[in-house]
C-alpha cells in the first residue's frame, strides 16, 4: 500500500490536552470557595515561572505541562513552559486551537485535563471534600463549554468524583446526558486511596452507566499519580522524564492485564477500555505472555469466558504516535480494530509538525482498509464522533 493514500483521509488524534485558563475555577467558585479554588500563582521557586495552586497554598501542578511557543517552537528537554504567557495561544484559546488543529491536518481531538490530574488522583490533595467535587465539577463545567465552543472538533473527556461512588456515578451521568461529554477519566489505582480494586462490585455503579451510554472508561498514562515509584532515587534530572514516561507506557500494562483476567469485562462485556499515551509495540508480547500464563496457570480456563486476546479485540483499545518502526506489524497483531492515534499535543514529548509526514511513513505498510480504521474509523466509533463535513 501507497503511503499516499492516508493524504486524503481525516485524522481523529485521541489524546491532546487543553491547558485550564487562570479563571476556570474562580469564575465559577461560589462565595465560600472563592479564596480557596484552584489559581494560578507566580512560583517563587522559579524566575518568571508559575504554578497552581488550591486550599490555603496547596500546589496542584505547573501551569499547563505545555511545550510548544507562541511562535510554534517546541521546547525540549523540559517538563512545561513555566508560565502561560510563554505558551503557544493554541494551549488554551479554542480558536487559536482550531487554527493549529488545521495546520497539523487534523480533524478533531479528543481532550484531557491538565491541574487536576489525568484522572483526578492530583486532587485528593485537597482535603476538604466539598471543595474538591467543585472543582471537579466546575471542570467539566468548563470542559463542555469548550467541546461546544470546538463546533463539532473537541471532545473533552469527563473527571469522575472517585473518592464517592455515588456521587461519581451521578457526574457521569451529568457529563453525558448535559454536557454532552463522550467519554470519563479513571485512576487505575484506587486502592492507594482506600478504596476497592475496580473489579470489585462497588464499582458497578460506573460501570453500568457507561455501559448503557457507550461511554469509554479512558486510562490516560500517570492517572494513578506521577509519584508511583518509577524512577530510581538519584537519577539525574534531566535523565528523569525519559525514564519516567517510558515506564509509564508498561504500567498501563497492569492496567490491561487485570482488565483481562479480573472477571470485570465478563460482567460488562460491551464497556470499552481505551490505554490511553501507552504505545502499542508491547501489547503483542503482553498479550502473548497472558495467553501462555493463562495455559499454564489455569489449564482448565478458570472460569474465563474467553481468551486474553479475545478479550482485548471486544473491549480494549490503545494510541500510538511516536512509533515508525515496525508499526504496521504491531497494529496488525494487536488488531486493526483497536489501535487508533494520537499527537499528546501540547505536552513534553508530544507528536508535533510533520504529522502527516510521520503518519505516511508508520502506516505505509497497512491496506487502506486498515489506515482508514487507525486514523479516524476506529476513533469515531469508539467515542462515538461524527466527522465533520
Amino acid at each position: 500500500m501507497s503511503a499516499a493514500a492516508t493524504a486524503s483521509m481525516p485524522i481523529i488524534d485521541i489524546d491532546s490536552h487543553f491547558t485550564e485558563p487562570p479563571d476556570l475555577w474562580t469564575s465559577r467558585a461560589p462565595a465560600r470557595f472563592k479564596e480557596t479554588a484552584p489559581r494560578l500563582v507566580d512560583d517563587p521557586e522559579t524566575e518568571g515561572g508559575q504554578h497552581w495552586i488550591v486550599g490555603d497554598d496547596v500546589q496542584l501542578s505547573p501551569p499547563g505541562l505545555c511545550v510548544i511557543r507562541p511562535d510554534n517552537s517546541k521546547a525540549y528537554g523540559i517538563f512545561t513552559l513555566t508560565n502561560m504567557d510563554e505558551m503557544t495561544p493554541a494551549a488554551v484559546d479554542v480558536e487559536a486551537r482550531l487554527r493549529t488543529l488545521d495546520e497539523q491536518g487534523i480533524a478533531m481531538q479528543v481532550v484531557y485535563p491538565n491541574v487536576l490530574g489525568f484522572a483526578g488522583a492530583t486532587i485528593m490533595k485537597i482535603e476538604d471534600p466539598e471543595l474538591r467535587l467543585f472543582c471537579t465539577t466546575a471542570y467539566n463545567d468548563a470542559a463542555g463549554e469548550l467541546q461546544q465552543a470546538g463546533r463539532g472538533r473537541l471532545f473533552s473527556q469527563a473527571l469522575l468524583p472517585f473518592w464517592d461512588i455515588e456521587l461519581a456515578a451521578k457526574e457521569l451521568e451529568r457529563a453525558h446526558d448535559k454536557l454532552g461529554m463522550t467519554g470519563f477519566n479513571m485512576l487505575d489505582n484506587p486502592e492507594e486511596w482506600g478504596l476497592p480494586p475496580l473489579h470489585d462490585p462497588y464499582w458497578d455503579p460506573i460501570w453500568s452507566r457507561a455501559q448503557e451510554r457507550g461511554m469509554p472508561c479512558n486510562f490516560h498514562i500517570g492517572s494513578g499519580g506521577v509519584d508511583i515509584g518509577a524512577v530510581w532515587p538519584g537519577v539525574r534530572p534531566d535523565h528523569y522524564l525519559a525514564a519516567l514516561a517510558s515506564t509509564f507506557f508498561l504500567h498501563n500494562g497492569r492496567t490491561i492485564c487485570n482488565l483481562i483476567f479480573s472477571g470485570l469485562l465478563d460482567r460488562f462485556p460491551e464497556q470499552k477500555f481505551v490505554s490511553v499515551e501507552s504505545g502499542i509495540g508491547w501489547i503483542p508480547f503482553m498479550l502473548q505472555a497472558s495467553e501462555y500464563q493463562m495455559d499454564e496457570s489455569m489449564p482448565h480456563g478458570g472460569g474465563m469466558q474467553l481468551r486474553p486476546t479475545e478479550y482485548f479485540r471486544r473491549q480494549i483499545y490503545a494510541s500510538f504516535w511516536f512509533e515508525k518502526q515496525s508499526t504496521a506489524h504491531s497494529i496488525l497483531e494487536v488488531g486493526e480494530d483497536n489501535v487508533m492515534f494520537q499527537t499528546d499535543f501540547p505536552h513534553p514529548t508530544c507528536l508535533y509538525g510533520n504529522i502527516r509526514e510521520h503518519v505516511d511513513e508508520a502506516l505505509a505498510d497497512l491496506p487502506e482498509k486498515a489506515q482508514r480504521k487507525v486514523l479516524y474509523e476506529n476513533a469515531a466509533r469508539v467515542y462515538q464522533l461524527s466527522l465533520p463535513d
